[in-house]
């Protein structure tokens, strides 16, 4: 047997180990059983990039076949990927917090934002896309990993928070000073105008825009977006209806105090932006992307720069909410004694 494939397994025994030795028996938090059953189907995700990627073999080429062959694509690779090692480490991270009476919701709200980007551009790319016509039963094993998702994000953002307690005048002290006086978030400012002109541009792109700096960009830049498999063009579509509208209200949240939405939401998009961004990069070069759709020699370091830049933003300005919270604190009256959490 492959080393490979033994660490991959010895890592789901030892986290069966682990929960079932360190858990205490009176836990009554249902989340812990959904990690752990989501751990070992992250290890079943791991094996198939594996697989696929010629580092083991004989171990999934049935299920692949006849089950979800569109995993096969490079943009499938990925997301077995991420869910393998990304998904996973949240997993362990996320049980061990509730083994020992710790607060994981800043982890479970990264996780859901992430698993549910991939789950939306995977089932309707898949769907809309080349592969439509090999749907298979299989195929609705996906939709309890969209339901229960939607559970545990209605239960981790009722989680108490986990930010330390801010005394009113430090709330107050944050909330009166105006962006030129942040520079952290001068620089954030210009981060979101990039990733709307981006994300509009690109959204534009896909929907076949007819200008020739969308022609030139998609045959010279970045041709993923013209693949039949049709993720990368979903993924552009739910950055156009989905992420446009929260860098919108993230450019208002950093100049208006008090949006305690942010933190929250900025935690939830993260993990979204990280996911879509690592598979969008990895599906461009992947050899199961045919060579007509990979990016080009010559354009690597141009679509590399903004692509990472689309994907560090967003994790800059999370850390920045977590960072420091007053400014996004709920406004109190100046010299008040009350503290917010």
């Amino acid at each position: 047997m492959s080393p490979v494939l033994i660490a991959v397994i010895g890592s789901g025994v030892l986290l069966a180990l682990y929960g079932l030795v360190y858990l205490p028996s009176h836990s009554q938090d249902p989340l812990f059983y959904v990690c752990m059953v989501f751990s070992f189907t992250s290890v079943i995700d791991a094996i198939i990039a594996l697989e696929e990627d010629g580092y083991i073999e004989g171990f999934m080429e049935f299920y692949m076949r006849e089950g979800e062959p569109y995993l096969r694509t490079a943009y499938g690779i990925m997301i077995c990927y991420w869910d393998g090692v990304v998904h996973y480490g949240i997993y362990l991270a996320m049980i061990a917090a509730m083994a020992k009476r710790k607060n994981y919701r800043n982890l479970g709200l990264y996780w859901i934002g992430s698993l549910m980007m991939s789950l939306l551009v995977l089932l309707t790319g898949s769907v809309v896309g080349k592969y439509g016509s090999e749907i298979r039963p299989a195929f609705l094993l996906n939709f309890p990993y969209l339901l229960i998702p939607i559970w545990a994000a209605v239960k981790i953002f009722n989680l108490p928070k986990t930010s330390s307690l801010i005394m009113a005048n430090k709330v107050s002290e944050e909330q009166s000073k105006n962006l030129f006086r942040r520079p952290l978030d001068m620089g954030l400012m210009g981060f979101l105008l990039f990733a709307l002109a981006f994300t509009v541009f690109r959204g534009l792109v896909v929907l076949d825009c007819t200008a020739d700096t969308c022609f030139d960009y998609v045959y010279q830049q970045e041709p993923y977006l013209r693949d039949p498999v049709a993720y990368p063009k979903v993924q552009m579509l739910v950055y156009l209806f989905y992420c446009l509208p929260f860098f919108c209200l993230c450019m208002y949240g950093l100049l208006a105090p008090g949006c305690s939405w942010m933190p929250d939401w900025a935690l939830v998009f993260a993990g979204a932006i990280a996911q879509a961004q690592f598979s969008h990069i990895g599906s461009s070069f992947h050899p199961r992307t045919p060579y007509p759709y990979r990016t080009p020699e010559g354009a690597w370091w141009p679509f590399l720069l903004s692509n990472m830049a689309y994907a560090v933003g967003p994790q800059l300005l999370a850390y920045r909410c977590l960072l420091s919270p007053g400014f996004f604190s709920l406004a109190v009256p100046q010299g008040s004694e009350k503290k917010l959490q």
